[in-house]
């Protein structure tokens, strides 16, 4: 702002651009504010103003080419760059740099002297040092950034010149001239730097070793200009020919320090450490400044900011190393250090940088061809081990960027490090609490299990990122980790790689517990991994999004079983829990099963054959697992699934006794939902939705008493027991999105535990006779003493008593604990088979079992919504809402033979209807009464056998079709339907406290106008009929829904039109006459909802020209116009004015000037008209004065008429309201004008000509002060008799109801002033 009011301002006397004056300064500022708006856009803080503002600089002068205009553009660009906002420095500057970059011909040391000059260093005062000081600055970085500053050799040697001065002001600056001097150098020419710069700046190089900055400078020059800055010349300068050597390494701990602390904030490695490592590099001293300078130096400083230095130093040397340089980086101080930082801040309230050192190493991978380097590198951070345990992420997917043989090699080393840990070849560290904790202990079994359980994690995590990796090295993890799961090698066999080699260590129980829940966790991953390989199958199938095969359409699963297969059959290797015969005969018919199952060539059941085959697989996998439990699971499985593909089942006809095979499939699927592994649950989906064209009633009942609560109680908790045992070795493939329903309800019990610790009186009378047996309360024997052999054992007893009585809270406390456990899991249970509910529903719309399904969901969901509030609950009642919202009653296909089953669906449609009117929750009985409107459109969608539909005429005519499609009803038995909806529509009408609402209904008649034409009548007896006023409210509202539908039309004929509107318009005006005066509160809904009704019938009257009568509606409307409610409400006044205009009956217009108070003859006399930009006649003090008269005569005596100030109540003038009358006060309207504290009698004198003067000037000055609020003054002018009329403006209705509202309190406090 201050630069652009100086700048307008400019005398002719100023000196623009390159110092030529400006004849006509003026001349440039009249062409608009177009051009000046630019400067102002360039000084916003918004970056993108700027950049557009600058854009647009340059192409008006461009375009206009005059040199007034450039010349005062460079002049305020100058101006600006010492601004006082920090935004626009900058923006002035790099408007100033495309400005010399687009007008060559500017000298740049004309533009370095007007910046010199305009900010002075020396003659600005010294508060505005710090402005000077940006604008040199910003001044040299816009020659800079302008790209000619190289090129003109003496504005380049001021420019440096004057960055040299600016490092004094490191207050204002810090160190901003230094870090430019350094860019600036960088991009300087050799030859330029030798014989312009070196001399200027030899005092820079020379002090190299006093800052960061210098030093910089130094490293830059010998790294741009290596043939200048040689090792002789560096000798001269600072004594030795090289940077790093031994006399220097505490110099550079220094300045390294200061560099670090100086860049905390930008969080990344200062430019000098980055240039000191490649100095170091190429003079050879790499392990001199790794050990001396960063290790022993700069690690010893405690300091958040230099160790992070030191980090960063470490991953951004990682691409510049060799493979010797990188082992001794990797194996160095700085890695420990940096693993006890991770173990450290593994909370979440320190600063991790682990994130920050993974990209480092994708860098260095992605950027690496060596795959020795990246070897070199992942095994080095691997080995980084807290006892045994490596900090690296186990779930890292740096791997992704290994090379083919690097991604092998290093599969190899992991799994040759579980089988033989080599501890001492890890760079191991443990935290001070550690060492305290395993002091003086053996630690090295805890150390390779912990090693162990990382490594396959890490197999696991592999193959999760395995996008280039072959199918034969994910085959080999998948092996590994199965053989150390299940089995162990009794001694080496060359047949089997996995039992080839012995593990230095056998593997314990734990370790194998470990193992196999990891390679659930891979079983997971293979069963949704993509097709890998780049074969033209793969491809294909990749397309296909088809998941867990091979390149040649095999599961992974089935390659893993048949290597268990072999296995089983070696003699050198053993079972961890070898099989029974049972068992053996079980894993060999699913084996045959499979195979069977692999022969069926039926591409129409290829689906299903695939469910089948990873069901009976997984289950064969598990066999190794839970043998008792599988072995009867998967035998069932065995004969479901053959009666499932065996022909003779589909031609027999079975037992109802014996269940079949789709009712075994679903017990087994709904046994297998309450599994722990996510693996089996995901199958259990897969095969449930390839079975559910095979469902019978039975098998869907099963799933549906899962949501039945009379069941549950008859239920045993094996859910429970399954939870409890697999709790302690929880499997990485749990981790879904079930993990967080088991915690959800974890506080509600929490309450209740203190009232368990209350002590019952059971308890009291145990201690009372524990206490009389040791005669510790008798009465007579109170002031003797026990003896110790007595007080002890009544100790003991009373320890005993507490100790049993604990024991009862304690076993209480746990029988909540397992209830509020089962609960959670039950919860969890339900929500997985809604799953089911919810394919079912998607995959089979057009089943008849969707009917069966309906009053079920609808009870659960009654049942959520009685139940608590928990984030469980919550969540399953919004899944089953969504699942019943659309997935069933939005869902567009639906069952198409309901021919047969149209008595029991309109039965069903009869009970929920019923249950909707019985409910006393509106949000319940929406559910219900939405699930009747699905089944009507399922009953009209469906072609009655018996009644064909009818044709249209032509054929070719859509909106005959589409009337044909209205008109048939389908299967739907219009009569019951109606009788049904009447009863509900008769109780929403009628009873006081209804379910329904007005929005059900609405919906009703919407999607099926076949039911308007039999309720309309209902509706309409209703509007007369209906008890309370907002029943008839809703009445009328309902029938001016149904009426204004178009599809009713073609359900009646013109008479049945012409009649229905007659009845309607003659029950509204039954409901109009029962209207009370005044309109009370309950009836004004009713009252605007009868208009709204109104106008349609009168509209459809007028433009059909139906023979109906409006005589009586008139004659009973008309005297509504007088009433004041209509006038008070703006909804019901226009309203009502609609409905009389089709009885040609328009609205008055109203005056715009208030209501003229009521005034007597006797002061209608005295008032004077009001003449426009003057004071009223009665302002003035001549006539307030008025009404002392000759004589001392007071106002209103011996008959004479009154003065204003007489006026009766309500017929004041202005001057009343504001207290301006004599004997009339504003705050004390009762007390008397006073002149000198003494009180007037009857009148006043009459003031003299000067009091006169001085009053209508303090008056009309006043009035001009206040001449934008007009209030008052038009109220005045409103009330006058003959005023004139005031501008014709419209006045807000706000401000009416404003000066209403001041006008009856002023009213209030007028006196009453009595003859």
């Amino acid at each position: 702002m201050e630069e652009v009011e100086e700048t307008e301002e400019v005398e002719e006397t100023e000196q623009r651009g390159g110092g030529a004056a400006v004849t006509d300064p003026r001349g440039v500022l009249r062409q608009g504010r177009a051009f000046l708006d630019f400067f102002w856009d360039i000084a916003k803080p918004e970056q993108e103003v700027r950049l557009a503002a600058t854009e647009n600089l340059l192409r008006h002068l461009r375009e206009g080419k005059k040199d007034d205009e450039l010349k005062y553009t460079l002049k305020r660009l100058v101006e600006g760059l010492g601004a006082t906002r920090e935004a626009a420095r900058p923006g002035f500057s790099l408007a100033l740099a495309q400005v010399l970059q687009a007008f060559e011909e500017i000298p740049l040391c004309n533009i370095l002297e007007q910046i010199k000059k305009k900010h002075n260093l020396v003659k600005v005062k010294k508060k505005r040092v710090r402005n000077a000081a940006f604008g040199n600055f910003f001044g040299v970085m816009a020659l800079f950034q302008s790209g000619r500053l190289v090129k003109d050799r003496k504005a380049l040697l001021e420019s440096i010149q004057l960055l040299q001065q600016l490092t004094k002001y490191q207050t204002h600056l810090r160190d901003l001239p230094r870090k430019t001097l350094v860019d600036i150098t960088s991009e300087v020419p050799e030859t330029v730097f030798e014989e312009v710069l070196f001399d200027i700046l030899q005092g820079d190089l020379s002090s190299a070793f006093t800052s960061p900055e210098n030093l910089h400078l130094l490293l830059v020059g010998m790294q741009k200009f290596p043939s200048v800055l040689k090792p002789k010349k560096l000798k001269k300068l600072f004594g030795s020919p090289t940077v790093i050597n031994k006399e220097n390494t505490s110099r550079l701990v220094e300045l390294l320090k200061n560099a670090a602390k100086s860049e905390k904030e930008d969080k990344k490695l200062p430019s000098v450490v980055s240039d000191l490592l490649q100095v170091a590099l190429k003079e050879g001293a790499f392990e001199l400044f790794w050990n001396e300078v960063v290790e022993n130096g700069l690690l010893k400083e405690k300091s958040g900011p230099v160790s992070y230095m030191c980090y960063r130093l470490l991953g951004n040397a990682l691409p510049l190393l060799s493979m010797e340089q990188l082992q001794l980086v990797l194996k160095g101080k700085v890695m420990l250090h940096y693993g006890e930082h991770v173990v450290a801040t593994q909370f979440p309230q320190g600063f991790k940088f682990a994130t920050e050192m993974e990209g480092y190493i994708e860098t260095f991978l992605s950027g690496c061809d060596d795959p020795e380097r990246q070897l070199a590198v992942m095994m080095g951070f691997s080995t980084l081990t807290n006892l045994g345990k490596p900090v690296l992420l186990s779930a890292s997917k740096v791997v992704k960027h290994l090379q083919t043989v690097a991604f092998k090699k290093y599969v190899c080393w992991l799994k040759d490090m579980f089988l033989r840990p080599d501890l001492d070849s890890c760079l191991d560290f443990a935290s001070n609490r550690q060492k305290k904790n395993w002091e003086n202990t053996d630690i090295t079994q805890y150390r390779t299990a912990r090693l162990r359980r990382w490594i396959m994690n890490r197999l696991v995590s592999i193959t999760e990122n395995a996008s280039r990796a072959e199918e034969s090295l994910v085959m080999d993890i998948a092996r590994f980790c199965f053989f150390h799961a299940f089995f162990v090698a009794k001694k080496k066999n060359s047949q089997i790689a996995e039992a080839s080699v012995l593990p230095s260590e056998p593997l314990n129980e734990q370790d194998h517990t470990e193992t196999e829940s990891y390679f659930f966790g891979l079983l997971q991953t293979l069963n949704t991994l993509p097709v890998l390989g780049d074969t033209p199958e793969a491809a294909a199938l990749r397309e296909k999004h088809i998941r867990g095969v091979t390149a040649d359409g095999k599961l992974w699963i089935f390659l893993i079983v048949e290597y268990a297969s072999k296995l089983l059959s070696c003699e050198h290797v053993k079972a961890v829990k070898p099989f029974t015969k049972e068992q053996k005969e079980i894993w060999e018919r699913t084996l045959q099963s499979v195979k069977n199952l692999q022969k069926k060539g039926n591409k129409a059941d290829s689906a299903k054959v695939g469910a089948f085959q990873q069901l009976l697989l997984s289950l064969a996998i598990h066999l190794f697992k839970d043998q008792s439990e599988t072995v009867d699971v998967l035998s069932d499985l065995l004969n479901c699934t053959e009666r499932a593909f065996s022909k003779e089942t589909k031609k027999k006809k079975t037992d109802n006794s014996e269940p079949g095979w789709v009712e075994v499939m679903v017990e087994i699927l709904l046994s297998l939902l309450a599994q722990p592994s996510l693996l089996l649950r995901r199958i259990s989906k897969s095969v449930f939705v390839s079975i559910c064209p095979n469902l019978t009633k039975r098998g869907l009942q099963l799933i549906l008493d899962v949501f039945d609560p009379n069941q549950e109680e008859d239920e045993e908790s094996a859910v429970v027991v399954m939870e409890e045992s697999n709790k302690k070795t929880k499997s990485s493939e749990d981790t879904d999105e079930e993990g967080s329903e088991d915690s959800s309800d974890e506080d509600s019990s929490d309450s209740g535990d203190e009232e368990d610790e209350e002590v019952d009186d059971n308890f009291r009378n145990q201690l009372m006779k524990v206490l009389q047996a040791g005669n510790a309360v008798e009465g007579d024997k109170s002031d003797e003493e026990l003896d110790d052999d007595a007080m002890m054992a009544l100790d003991k007893n009373i320890s005993a008593l507490f100790a049993e009585q604990q024991k009862r809270i304690q076993a209480k406390k746990d029988e909540k604990d397992k209830m509020r456990k089962e609960k959670v899991l039950r919860r969890s249970f339900k929500a997985k088979v809604l799953d089911l509910i919810d394919a079912f529903l998607v995959k089979q719309a057009e089943n008849p079992l969707v009917f069966d399904i309906i009053e079920p969901l609808l009870q659960f969901i009654e049942q959520c919504m009685n139940s608590g509030s928990d984030k469980q609950e919550v969540d399953i009642l919004q899944k089953t809402a969504s699942i019943f919202k659309n997935s069933l009653c939005r869902n567009k296909q639906y069952c198409k033979r309901v021919a047969p089953l149209q008595e029991e669906v309109h039965a069903l449609v009869q009970r929920l209807v019923q249950k909707a009117c019985k409910h006393t929750d509106s949000a319940v009985a929406l559910y219900y009464f939405s699930a009747s409107l699905y089944l009507l459109k399922v009953l009209k969608g469906n072609m009655s056998s018996t009644l064909p539909p009818p044709e249209p005429e032509k054929e070719s005519d859509s909106k005959a079709k589409q009337a044909c499609q209205l008109l048939n009803p389908g299967c739907l038995n219009v009569e019951k339907v109606v009788v049904i909806y009447q009863e509900a529509l008769t109780q929403f009408l009628s009873k006081r406290n209804s379910p329904l609402t007005f929005s059900m209904f609405h919906d009703l008649f919407k999607r099926f106008p076949i039911m308007c034409k039999p309720l309309v009548d209902t509706i309409a007896g209703f509007v007369t009929a209906a008890a309370r006023q907002h029943q008839q409210a809703m009445a009328c509202l309902l029938l001016h829904r149904v009426l204004t539908l178009r599809e009713l039309k073609l359900f009646m004929t013109e008479k049945e039109w012409e009649e229905l509107i007659a009845r309607s318009l003659s029950q509204v005006t039954e409901c109009l006459k029962t209207l009370g005066k005044p309109i009370m509160k309950a009836d004004k809904e009713k009252f605007i909802k009868s208009l709204e009704l109104l106008n349609f019938l009168f509209k459809t009257v007028t433009e059909q020209k139906l023979n109906v009568k409006l005589t009586e509606v008139e004659k009973l409307l008309l005297p509504l116009k007088e009433l004041e409610d209509i006038g008070k409400s703006a909804r019901l006044d226009s309203l009502y004015w609609n409905v009389m205009r089709w009885l040609n009956h328009t609205r008055p217009k109203k005056e715009k000037t208030a209501s003229k108070p009521t005034v007597t003859p006797q002061g209608a006399e005295l008032l004077k008209k009001k003449k426009k930009g003057f004071l009223p006649e009665t302002k003035k003090r001549k006539k307030r004065k008025k009404g002392s008269q000759e004589n001392g005569v007071g106002p209103g005596e011996d008959g004479e008429p009154a003065a204003p100030e007489e006026q009766p109540l309500g017929a004041e003038t202005p001057k009343h309201k504001k207290g301006l009358v004599p004997g009339g006060n504003k705050k004390h309207p009762n007390k008397g004008g006073k002149e000198n504290g003494v009180a007037k009698a009857g009148g006043e004198d009459l003031p003299t000509a000067n009091e006169d003067a001085v009053a209508d000037k303090k008056k009309k000055k006043k009035k001009r002060k206040n001449r934008k609020r007009k209030g008052a003054a038009d109220n005045e002018a409103e009330q006058a008799p003959a005023a004139k009329k005031t501008k014709e403006s419209v006045v807000q209705e706000t401000q009416q109801k404003q000066d209403k509202a001041k006008k009856k309190r002023k009213e209030k406090q007028a006196p009453v002033l009595q003859e």
